[in-house]
């Protein structure tokens, strides 16, 4: 599972050009699941993204979590982050699960960072063609792989 997380003043989703997801103060979360991915896997990244301490405190460090500061998610679904450049021009995306595998781990994401999440939690469209736009705040960017832990 590799997540891409952005710190974000505003962050949006649109589809046929309707917004069906927005936010404000939080985390932006492109999403893409591997075939190899478990729902190990899952929970892993999910718990280290609500976790994640890259809110600024009192003094300007980042030292708070999503939980502390209270603050939004949108998770975006994103296979293309298993784009493989390494041979020709054109990436390969063996990697990355099958439509329905992926939206099946896609949507155990999702619920399980509402378990574990009290605050807004919403998404993209899984397998839409979607307009993201992301107001990257600093910037900050993170990203976990969790075949690197």
């Amino acid at each position: 599972m590799r997540a891409v997380i952005q710190r974000v003043k505003y962050a949006s989703v649109e589809v046929d050009n309707k917004t069906v997801s927005e936010i404000c103060n939080g985390i932006a979360v492109l999403l893409g699941v591997s075939k190899k991915d478990t729902e190990d896997d899952v929970k892993y990244t999910a718990e280290k993204i609500v976790n994640l301490r890259i809110f600024e405190d009192k003094e300007g460090k980042m030292n708070l979590s999503l939980k502390e500061i209270g603050g939004e998610i949108l998770i975006v679904s994103q296979f293309t982050l298993y784009g493989d450049t390494r041979k020709g021009r054109r990436p390969s995306f063996i990697e990355a699960a099958n439509y329905e595998d992926g939206k099946k781990l896609f949507n155990k994401f999702v619920s399980f960072v509402k378990e574990i999440y009290s605050g807004k939690v919403v998404t993209g469209i899984y397998g839409a063609n979607m307009l993201v736009k992301i107001h990257n705040d600093g910037p900050v960017t993170i990203i976990i792989d969790t075949a690197s832990r």
